[in-house]
């Protein structure tokens, strides 16, 4: 099915969270994805842009006061943001040393696919068709992130 004419593309996804968290929040996208902070128009609320190359792909809005969301228990609508990706072996090993806590599901006909939270809570889904992990987990394992 053709997209209808008025849809061009995917443009930015936005997160909220406390202005004390802007800084882990950067740190974290700059760790995993290798974005960086970049330009942003004077909004009346602190936040940031994140940049992939030249394309600000992720926007911060810090409209939460301190404390005013749950980061272990994710409650807004939003349930995740999946990632087309490739280089699952060199992913997993930087996440590995970044210390930072993932699950790892691989489907059959769904292939291996990796669900982490950003530290606002954010679950981010990694799509790796068609690429095979030697020690990751076996084939028909499905991840607790993707059925919670």
């Amino acid at each position: 099915m053709a997209a209808p004419k008025f849809f061009q593309g995917f443009l930015h996804f936005n997160i909220r969270c406390s202005e004390e968290d802007l800084p882990a929040v950067e740190k974290f996208y700059g760790d995993v994805l290798d974005l960086k902070k970049g330009d942003r128009p004077n909004f009346m609320f602190p936040g940031m842009w994140l940049y992939y190359g030249d394309d600000p792909i992720l926007h911060v809005g810090a409209r939460f006061q301190k404390g005013g969301q749950i980061k272990d228990h994710h409650n807004g609508s939003l349930d995740h943001i999946a990632w087309k990706a490739s280089g699952a072996v060199e992913f997993r090993k930087r996440l590995k040393k970044l210390n930072i806590e993932f699950e790892e599901q691989n489907i059959e006909d769904a292939g291996y696919q990796v669900f982490l939270y950003d530290p606002v809570g954010t679950k981010l889904e990694f799509n790796f068709e068609k690429e095979h992990v030697p020690d990751a987990v076996p084939l028909g394992t499905t991840a607790d992130a993707n059925i919670r």
